[in-house]
């Protein structure tokens, strides 16, 4: 066995699901036996076997990736239950594996996931969904790149036609729940300690968490960075579609049309919203690097 084989060999082995009782497989998809395999690389000792061994990297490994998903994602645990988010975390990465040098990436794809998966949500999916998506936007927007401000000079040159970019750490949310006071109120009560536990077998017992009553209603978030916090803050419906558009590259003037079509305020309260959400961009240093 070549150096390389051994290496793609030891990769496939530690990174093989575990057992529903977090234990190594006994055997391969194939058929093979995981202690035939095994004893062709790793030594045995006086006190374990060459699987046994094993499994102690296997279990490891699986370990400390839900446990590096279950940090980035008290809220949705809270709402799920720790049962039923150790699943979903294991069927998710199941399916999407660790492709990338750091384990902060590890949940980029858990809310497309979560909102494909009902059948791993229960009664509560469409909150769940809601809770997951804000909870990786806390991660963007804490470890987001930061622009240059929009100085002085360049707001007081900006017209109709001009286009402004957004800080790439502010992300916008359009929500079915009021989801940002649920995960406000779990991270408050979630201590530094319980956050890094990562190993399911050592996991003590939890009562679940009383979470806020709520409704479904739409609302509209935007998740930033600020003095290096993060900050959830709401918006109105114009806001939001206003933001959402200079995002997306539209001109000031488009960006406004579209933020003011079918909206049911007043003239003189559409005109306010406008002038408000611009200087509210302007203040909390979300307008960055004019373009054109």
């Amino acid at each position: 066995m070549t150096l390389i084989e051994l290496q793609q060999r030891m990769a496939e082995d530690v990174r093989r699901p575990l057992t529903p009782d977090s234990h190594m497989q006994a055997t391969t998809d194939s058929g093979a036996s995981v202690h035939d395999l095994a004893a062709s690389y790793v030594k045995p000792n006086a006190a374990l076997s060459s699987f046994e061994r094993l499994e102690i990297y296997n279990r490891q490994y699986w370990f400390r990736v839900i446990g590096a998903v279950s940090e980035d994602f008290p809220a949705l645990k809270a709402v799920l239950g720790h049962r039923r988010f150790d699943a979903l975390i294991v069927a998710y990465l199941k399916d999407n594996p660790s492709t990338s040098w750091t384990l902060r990436d590890l949940g980029a794809g858990l809310p497309a996931f979560l909102e494909a998966h009902p059948e791993l949500s229960g009664r509560r999916h469409r909150l769940a969904v809601d809770v997951a998506r804000l909870e990786w936007a806390y991660v963007q927007a804490f470890d987001g790149r930061r622009l240059p401000d929009l100085t002085q000079e360049e707001l007081a040159g900006l017209g109709p036609e001009s286009r402004l970019l957004l800080q790439p750490h502010l992300q916008l949310l359009a929500v079915d729940y009021p989801v940002d006071d649920v995960v406000v109120a779990i991270r408050k009560d979630s201590p530094e300690a319980e956050a890094v536990s990562s190993a399911m077998s050592e996991r003590r017992p939890q009562s679940r968490r009383s979470l806020p009553g709520m409704k479904r209603r739409r609302r509209y978030l935007a998740v930033h960075r600020f003095d290096d916090l993060v900050y959830y803050r709401p918006l109105p419906r114009e806001e939001y579609l206003l933001l959402s558009a200079l995002r997306d590259g539209a001109s000031i003037s488009a960006a406004v049309e579209r933020a003011l079509a079918n909206s049911r305020l007043e003239p003189q309260e559409q005109a306010e919203v406008v002038q408000q959400s611009f200087a509210h961009a302007s203040e909390l240093g979300w307008l960055c690097a004019l373009s054109a």
